[in-house]
């Protein structure tokens, strides 16, 4: 598409995601099963995203991961900002990238940012407690501290018998604040999480042309003792130069469910 094309294209994913009119468009394919009411229970519709090399590693083992991906798999991170309501990461992701989380390669607004931090070990200092649209730092109930963590509210959840928080009762918070259109967008251990409880709806995973032979693994997922016991599914590819980005449906399966 040319750049006239493209902007078209975009206006169009803009305005099906107030409502005003069904998702159309040469990037509906990719976007509008995003945009479409909620199925699940909770209300909420959760898509995934990570950036890897081809050998599935997000970051090198000291942690640095800007930027694996291409200037295709920015555009389209900033994409998906838009298109949702709330942006999820974890502490992991803020401590290491300080990212703003904000749309700045596209029209379209900012989300509301939910930084995942169980125990508030987070300092203030990080721009996402500083500067910028709304943000929400969830963390546990039995954790100590005000209720505003520099310019975020405090968002406080039950906490697992595992230490952490459950993505479940993350997103029925969030609904109820109505925020049902969720993108998390790291780390790999966020993602992991969403997709190992069965709160993913679709995965976005960019493969960029890139061999790491080391470093941070994509995926961290409780072990299945057989191939069979797998989770399978189908993908579409799309082109997003240098890389290639993998548009998978979960429909909140998870791995090892029969």
């Amino acid at each position: 598409m040319d750049r006239a094309e493209t902007d078209t294209a975009w206006a169009a994913l803009l305005a099906a995601r107030d409502g005003a009119s069904p998702a159309a468009g040469p990037l509906a394919p990719l976007f509008a099963p995003i945009l479409a009411p909620p199925v699940a229970a909770d209300g909420c519709r959760v898509v995934g995203r990570l950036a890897q090399t081809l050998d599935g590693r997000i970051a090198t083992a000291s942690g640095s991961s800007q930027w694996i991906g291409g200037p295709g798999d920015i555009l389209h991170t900033h994409r998906l900002r838009a298109l949702c309501h709330a942006v999820v990461v974890g502490a992991g992701t803020v401590r290491h990238d300080d990212p703003r989380l904000t749309t700045r390669e596209v029209e379209g607004p900012d989300p509301v940012r939910v930084v995942i931090d169980t125990d508030r070990r987070l300092s203030t200092e990080f721009r996402v407690f500083r500067e910028g649209p709304p943000t929400l730092l969830a963390c546990a109930e039995d954790t100590p501290g005000a209720d505003r963590h520099g310019t975020a509210e405090v968002l406080r959840l039950p906490r697992e018998a595992t230490g952490g928080i459950a993505p479940a009762a993350l997103l029925a918070a969030l609904a109820v604040r109505g925020l049902t259109r969720i993108f998390v967008e790291g780390g790999g251990l966020t993602v992991s999480r969403f997709l190992a409880t069965g709160c993913l709806d679709h995965l976005h995973v960019t493969v960029a042309p890139v061999l790491l032979g080391s470093g941070i693994p994509a995926f961290t997922l409780p072990e299945v003792a057989r191939i069979a016991d797998g989770l399978r599914f189908d993908w579409t590819v799309h082109q997003i130069a240098p890389d290639i980005l993998l548009d998978i449906p979960l429909h909140r399966a998870r791995p090892g469910q029969r």
